[in-house]
């Protein structure tokens, strides 16, 4: 995960299920984009204190607008994963969440990437963040 100043951070555990996996007996490369929204989901209820559906609720949706995996090792049925999750800001109108899924026990790496997302109203234009949500991220993040 990238040393970044002005993040917030993160993490979870999850374990593989059997219908996350696939002929080879790993897990299926499509669910490593389902881990990384539960751990975008846990970090913006656990660190900024608002659920995903308490933002739409609000009139602010976070679509995905850009994904980025890199598949570095295997996981199988029952493996205990950690996810840990950052968010930045990517310039003045989208988020940047960065996420590095491990295996508990080892360390070893399964995947890492990240996912970017724009900030829109309901009709699904472009705005800002509200000051609101400005304020809710920066006071999470770390002393520096």
């Amino acid at each position: 995960m990238p040393a970044e100043t002005g993040c917030v951070r993160d993490q979870m555990q999850l374990r593989v299920r059997y219908g996350e996996t696939d002929q080879m007996g790993t897990f299926y490369n499509a669910r490593a984009l389902d881990w990384f929204e539960c751990g975008r989901s846990e970090l913006m209820r656990n660190r900024l204190g608002m659920s995903y559906a308490e933002l739409e609720d609000k009139g602010v949706l976070l679509p995905l607008v850009e994904a980025h995996l890199n598949f570095q090792g295997r996981a199988r049925y029952d493996d205990l994963l950690k996810v840990e999750s950052s968010v930045a800001f990517l310039g003045r109108a989208r988020l940047r969440f960065d996420v590095e899924i491990t295996h508990c026990e080892s360390g070893k790496p399964v995947v890492s990437g990240y996912t970017v997302h724009a900030f829109t109203d309901r009709d699904g234009r472009p705005m800002r963040p509200p000051e609101w949500f400005v304020k809710m991220l920066k006071d999470a993040m770390p002393a520096a």
